[in-house]
């Protein structure tokens, strides 16, 4: 292939994906789900908004995005598993904790996918026409009963300190969880020595847990520089706070 087509043959593949990301049907009612371990089960709606009906398979797994469907052990079954979707219509995954032993002094996070298979296009002979299924990956906190706080407090409870990035290029921020609740983040700045650095990936720590969030470019930074965090809620809400670096 001559590089003029190899470069077309690039373009026109990340247009096909541009394109497909635009045409995503079904959508998830909620950017996280809360289980409380003491109900029987949760249910979460699923919405298929195009004009298009879809194959949808949906699963659990336990941290690994790479795990399919029925690989990952996890606690939980979900019906239906596998359905059909028809345009502008509702489904709802019913969720079940199937009794399986889990901490009752705080948290447990899993996934929910959810995966979304357009049909074929009709009247396509083109036998290099792309499809894409799409696939929407949340959290599913496992919450206890008579967990102590209050999860919306437990981002304010967090020390911050600053640590050699693990890859050996400058900076990161340790952050440890004193908490029963996992907290997430959607940004993280850091302002010291007159600069601002940012994380805008986000990121989540543990309970009674210490996770270590890389940002970008900070290096020389010390005890006192401020952290500013927006963290997320359990409806997806954001939770801004400011904090100070410790040692």
């Amino acid at each position: 292939m001559k590089p003029m087509s190899r470069w077309m043959a690039v373009l026109g593949l990340a247009g096909a994906l541009l394109a497909g990301a635009a045409q995503a049907s079904v959508t998830v009612g909620g950017t996280r789900v809360v289980y409380p371990l003491d109900q029987r089960e949760v249910t979460v709606k699923l919405d298929n908004d195009s004009r298009n009906p879809s194959l949808v398979q949906v699963w659990m797994d336990n941290g690994n995005a790479d795990s399919k469907p029925g690989a990952s052990k996890v606690p939980f079954v979900i019906t239906p598993p596998i359905f059909r979707m028809d345009p502008q219509k509702a489904q709802t995954l019913r969720v079940m904790y199937t009794g399986e032993a889990l901490p009752q002094d705080r948290e447990s996070v899993y996934w929910l996918n959810v995966l979304d298979i357009p049909p074929k296009a009709a009247n396509t002979t083109d036998s290099n026409t792309l499809q894409f299924a799409f696939r929407t990956r949340i959290k599913v906190f496992v919450r206890p009963p008579k967990l102590s706080g209050r999860p919306e407090d437990a981002p304010r409870q967090l020390d911050w300190k600053v640590v050699p990035a693990p890859n050996g290029k400058g900076q990161a921020l340790a952050v440890t969880n004193p908490t029963a609740y996992h907290v997430s983040f959607s940004a993280i700045d850091v302002a010291a020595n007159g600069r601002t650095y940012k994380n805008d990936s986000g990121g989540m720590v543990a309970p009674r847990g210490t996770g270590i969030i890389p940002i970008s470019q900070m290096t020389g930074v010390q005890a006192g520089g401020k952290v500013h965090y927006t963290a997320i809620n359990d409806f997806g809400g954001a939770i801004e706070g400011d904090a100070t670096l410790t040692q």
